[in-house]
């Protein structure tokens, strides 16, 4: 039985993908360089010639494609890899990555071939995705700061998962705009990834998300693992976490936060809209972060509704640090470990 292809892709050595730059871009092994041997418009052209007159002609225009890139595929795997070991994959292992390994052979590298290619890799995250693992949700309202609790974990040595860090979206409206998300393709790739690094005998902290985060999905099983875990709600005063969500989102443009409002305008009404407008135009942020509160609060009380989960713990931070959330519940989970997971 051949190995994963975790344990080649992961061995530490440089990794090349070979696929079009388009694939490349939709998902690809966590740290994996791209080095397309065709690019989109040749993949295209070698797969229609492929369908319409058979492989011999393909294989001819493909190599027609590839002969003047020869060399620079050399010079690049150089920088990639100067100690001339790599990984190098295809779609399938087939013969993209059959043919960049032989040509870098023959230039001197060893090559380790992934077997089944980047599909196999897709089977393997799937795989990871579906299986169960001891998480650990905190839920709570906007502002009760979730993230920054999470930091605080992860800096105190728990293993942590911040969905909206692999997603590069805060989960809501008010995610700062111009930030380029990962396909949730990739998303899954990242997701998997860290999974696999993980102790699964620990328990693992994460947030208690949506199905969506900005545009990017999260996997169903996974999402559904998330919603059967213990839940850990932390609570705030409602005047802390407007406080904390003015500090959040007065860093950013004006222009930005009222395109963030004009996003849920529908679910707020023209009349709020108007209003919020007009504090962020008065450099009234705390009026403004109150509209954005009674939205996300009526949200989450009905998408809770939805669920009717009974929380494992409700933690309450009125007047603590993130710092100090973070130690009450490693002691908290250290306590009843054995009773929340058996």
């Amino acid at each position: 039985m051949s190995e994963k292809p975790s344990k080649i892709l992961f061995n530490g050595l440089p990794t090349i993908d070979v696929r079009s730059p388009s694939e490349f871009e939709k998902g690809h092994a966590v740290g994996a360089h791209s080095l397309p041997l065709f690019s989109d418009k040749e993949r295209h052209d070698v797969g229609l010639l492929y369908k319409t007159k058979g492989q011999e002609d393909a294989i001819k225009i493909g190599l027609d494609f590839v002969g003047p890139k020869m060399s620079s595929f050399i010079e690049k795997a150089n920088e990639i890899a100067p100690n001339r070991e790599l990984n190098i994959y295809c779609w399938r292992g087939g013969m993209r990555s059959g043919s960049m390994a032989w040509l870098l052979k023959s230039a001197g590298f060893k090559v380790n071939l992934i077997q089944g290619g980047y599909k196999a890799w897709r089977n393997e995250v799937m795989s990871l995705l579906e299986s169960q693992y001891p998480l650990l949700t905190l839920g709570g309202f906007t502002g009760v700061g979730k993230t920054e609790i999470l930091d605080e974990l992860q800096k105190k040595g728990e293993q942590v998962i911040d969905l909206e860090g692999l997603a590069n979206h805060r989960g809501s409206a008010f995610s700062p705009s111009g930030k380029k998300q990962p396909s949730s393709e990739e998303f899954e790739n990242q997701l998997a990834y860290q999974l696999l690094h993980f102790d699964s005998t620990k328990p693992i902290w994460i947030e208690d998300e949506s199905k969506l985060i900005g545009h990017v999905y999260l996997n169903m099983n996974f999402h559904q693992s998330i919603k059967k875990a213990p839940l850990v709600m932390v609570n705030r005063p409602k005047e802390e976490r407007i406080a904390i969500l003015c500090a959040l989102y007065g860093e950013g443009e004006i222009g930005d936060l009222k395109h963030s409002f004009k996003k849920i305008e529908r679910r707020i009404g023209g009349q709020y809209l108007i209003a919020a407008y007009q504090y962020i135009d008065e450099g009234n942020l705390e009026a403004a972060a109150r509209i954005a509160v009674r939205y996300y609060d009526k949200a989450y009380m009905n998408s809770m509704g939805r669920i009717k989960r009974t929380p494992a713990l409700t933690l309450s931070l009125k007047g603590k640090s993130s710092e100090e959330g973070a130690e009450t519940l490693i002691k908290w989970k250290k306590e009843n470990q054995k009773t929340l997971f058996g």
